[in-house]
């Protein structure tokens, strides 16, 4: 019997989860919850990270013994250490506004165009790229000092063990990594005078890069995107698939990068999944909307469980109100209900006042979206899509899956809701010889995890409401 240990940082909280694998079945717990919430320090938004390596000794003691870890975050985010492998203070959150105007500076030095077509990602503020700028511009000093570079789930590992490693799918978030050869982008690195020896080498999903206390540590996939997509159940040919939770990620595989011109505009990236194959998607800010809008409501006073704001949501009006949930005003903390109300008012909207009604918004908005991402991945691939299988948290909302299958009017497969903890579990096993390989790996995921299936009907309506949505949101 083989015992792992994943860790999961995800946007608000992070959790431990203990999987024991023997004679090809898989059981798996949650051992140790903990919050996972960025601070103001130093005028910047910044992560805890002392307080979330306390959780991490916390995790492992709680799980006793085990035969290997590894850890998965959010992307972008990195930390910068000294020549004696010290941290040159907290990593700071992709939420905060450091990166304002450094995208448009950016592309006064190399276009949009070339960086796309050397990166194949989606070019975004928040990306590591437009960070690292920032750094040179705002602290000289620190960058002056810094000689290591390591994103998140890195940085987690050379904290437990000293590993110095990049994993690959975390580094393809960055806007440095070449699409093409999955090495650093040279054409990247020299047109912005960044050098190369400032990031750990570069391993592939599944290594092994160090070890603690007798139990191997794994760079699994870091980014927890593509650990959601690891586990993806025995998907289709021609299915998409929707990794749900803070961020929605919704895409398919591909053996080869998109790079065109058309691709750009379209706000289409190319991330490397564990796999090694291209995980093709479009970046939209998901349940975030519905987290935000909670904790707001609950500052002032209303505290509602999020099987409440469904309810609410189910009692209101339909297909009245909309928002591009991708709108850069929906992107820092606060009062997201307010800004969903200036948003439909700015848009000539009717403006939705109670709680019920801007969840109804939000709900809608976030199926037209995906409905949205679909046709564009469709026209930049030619596929024709025959199924949507959500992923992560947002499997468990039934609301958003039926929303979603009716308005695109493909089957909508919900589940496994703990994808990206079985993903990450997935490639320890296979790094230590139990699994051959992520197709074995994924079928073992089909034969014990349950899924929902919601299938589409009542298109008619949202026929309607998408031809209108396409004119207010962004391309």
């Amino acid at each position: 019997m083989k015992r792992v240990l994943a860790f999961d940082f995800g946007a608000s909280s992070g959790r431990a989860i203990l999987a024991e694998y023997h004679g090809g079945r898989l059981a798996w717990e949650e051992v140790h919850r903990f919050d996972n919430l960025p601070r103001e320090q130093d005028g910047h938004l910044r992560w805890d990270f002392a307080g979330l390596m306390a959780q991490v000794y916390r995790g492992i003691e709680k799980a006793g013994r085990f035969d290997s870890v590894a850890f998965d975050t959010w992307g972008v985010d990195f930390g910068l250490l000294d020549e004696t492998g010290r941290l040159l203070g907290d990593p700071v959150h992709y939420r905060d506004g450091r990166t304002a105007g450094m995208v448009e500076k950016a592309l006064r030095t190399l276009d949009a165009d070339a960086l796309y077509a050397a990166t194949g990602s989606q070019i975004m503020p928040i990306n590591t790229l437009f960070q690292l700028l920032a750094v040179r511009e705002q602290e000289p000093e620190t960058w002056g000092r810094a000689k290591r570079m390591l994103f998140m789930p890195d940085l987690f590992a050379h904290a437990l063990c000293g590993a110095d490693a990049c994993e690959t799918t975390i580094a393809s978030t960055s806007q440095l990594l070449d699409a093409r050869t999955v090495g650093w982008s040279r054409q990247v690195l020299s047109a912005f005078a960044i050098p190369e020896t400032l990031f750990a080498p570069l391993v592939a999903s599944g290594t092994v890069v160090g070890e603690y206390k007798g139990a191997k540590v794994i760079a699994a996939a870091g980014h927890d995107t593509q650990c959601a997509v690891a586990a993806l159940p025995a998907p289709g040919r021609d299915a998409a698939f929707l990794s749900c939770g803070t961020w929605s990620l919704l895409g398919c595989e591909l053996d080869e990068p998109v790079l065109t011109g058309q691709s750009r505009r379209l706000a289409l990236s190319n991330e490397r999944g564990a796999n090694g194959k291209v995980n093709y998607l479009k970046n939209i800010i998901g349940l975030w909307l519905i987290q935000e809008s909670r904790r707001q409501w609950r500052r002032e006073g209303r505290d509602y469980s999020y099987a409440d704001l469904e309810q609410l949501a189910l009692a209101a009006a339909p297909l009245r109100s909309f928002i591009d949930p991708d709108d850069p005003a929906f992107t820092p903390p606060g009062d997201v209900p307010g800004r969903v109300r200036e948003f439909c008012r700015r848009t000539g909207q009717p403006v939705p006042e109670t709680e019920g009604e801007v969840m109804r918004c939000i709900y809608e908005s976030l199926a037209l979206k995906y409905r949205f991402a679909l046709e564009q991945l469709s026209r930049a691939t030619g596929k024709t899509f025959s199924s949507l299988h959500v992923l992560g948290g947002g499997a468990k909302d039934g609301l958003l899956c039926r929303m979603t299958a009716d308005c695109a009017g493909i089957p909508v497969i919900a589940g496994p809701v703990e994808a990206t903890a079985l993903g990450n579990i997935l490639l320890q096993l296979t790094a230590l010889g139990e699994v051959r390989d992520l197709t074995e790996g994924r079928a073992l995921i089909a034969a014990s995890e349950p899924v929902k299936r919601s299938a589409p009907g009542g298109r008619a309506g949202w026929d309607r409401a998408y031809e209108f949505y396409k004119i207010i949101v962004k391309p």
